[in-house]
């Protein structure tokens, strides 16, 4: 092997403030759908490893929660302790905001940036910008703000400019065994993606009628020949909240269902028998055991 095909492998954390596409970006970059998206904030909760193998380099990337400013229950504090623990173990940080925003939620995540690893700002949504001419002046405000190692504006849902984002992070991964398999794409199971991808459906359906205090649990997983049969609950708050998900005569249930399990069966190149039921339980996200349960950290 020459010099130049060397391997290099290393963790690259992706933050920002809740709703500014780190999760598509990901999606992107890895070329398939692992980390649940919507317009609500706060869509992800967990922290995603998604995995991507070009020759001789293997970036894994970490997908971490919006940083929660605003509220302060248990889920919002977990969820927090995900994004400054995952800065602390990464080589490399990702600092995405959206082209031509820029508040005090931008400028708390800044502030937790380890000064101590390379930085690149991600501008992204850079192609909603119908004046080119303004992106300069901004990137020019917020690289005042500290040194970044590299500038790159992206469009992650449109896919533009993501080799130049993998060519800005390169340099600063170590040189190294690769830490997983070449066709690998999370280091997360199946049982884990099927909830993730049924909670992303219930808060595409449900708009904004439902709270945040929505959660999954998939209480039965099991292999049956090539069939995957999945017991799944969407734990709620309140008997209201569990009304709203079933919809008139369970067409809204049926229809988050139908929709889960079409996503699941693309993603796990299978067949998928999916049943799903919702249940109270008052308080889950402020419960040190249901959180964990849950497998929140």
């Amino acid at each position: 092997m020459t010099e130049s095909e060397n391997m290099h492998s290393g963790f690259i954390a992706i933050v920002g403030r809740p709703n500014v596409g780190k999760s598509t970006l990901l999606n992107h970059l890895i070329g398939q759908k692992i980390s649940i998206t919507s317009r609500k904030a706060q869509t992800t909760r967990h922290r995603i490893t998604g995995i991507l193998t070009e020759g001789a380099t293997q970036y894994v990337f970490v997908d971490t929660p919006g940083f929660q400013t605003q509220h302060s229950n248990a889920l919002n504090r977990s969820m927090n302790r995900v994004v400054t623990s995952s800065l602390r173990e990464v080589h490399v940080v990702l600092f995405v905001i959206e082209a031509r925003h820029f508040d005090e939620r931008d400028q708390q995540v800044l502030e937790l940036l380890p000064k101590d690893r390379p930085a690149i700002l991600v501008i992204n949504k850079a192609d909603l910008m119908k004046d080119k001419n303004e992106l300069l002046p901004f990137i020019e405000k917020v690289a005042a703000l500290r040194k970044f190692d590299a500038i790159v504006p992206v469009s992650a849902r449109h896919e533009k400019h993501l080799d130049t984002l993998l060519a800005a992070v390169r340099p600063y991964l170590p040189e190294g065994e690769h830490m997983y398999g070449e066709d690998d794409i999370t280091d997360r199971n199946e049982r884990f993606l099927a909830a993730e991808i049924l909670r992303e459906k219930v808060f595409r359906f449900t708009g904004d009628e439902l709270p945040y205090s929505v959660s999954v649990v998939i209480e039965q997983f099991k292999m049956d020949g090539k069939l995957r049969r999945i017991n799944a609950a969407i734990l709620v708050d309140k008997d209201v909240h569990k009304v709203m998900l079933i919809g008139s005569k369970g067409e809204k249930i049926k229809e988050i269902a139908t929709q889960a399990r079409l996503d699941m069966e693309k993603l796990f190149d299978g067949k998928v028998f999916l049943e799903v039921f919702v249940k109270v339980r008052s308080g889950w996200a402020d419960s040190a055991h249901m959180l964990k349960t849950l497998g929140y950290d």
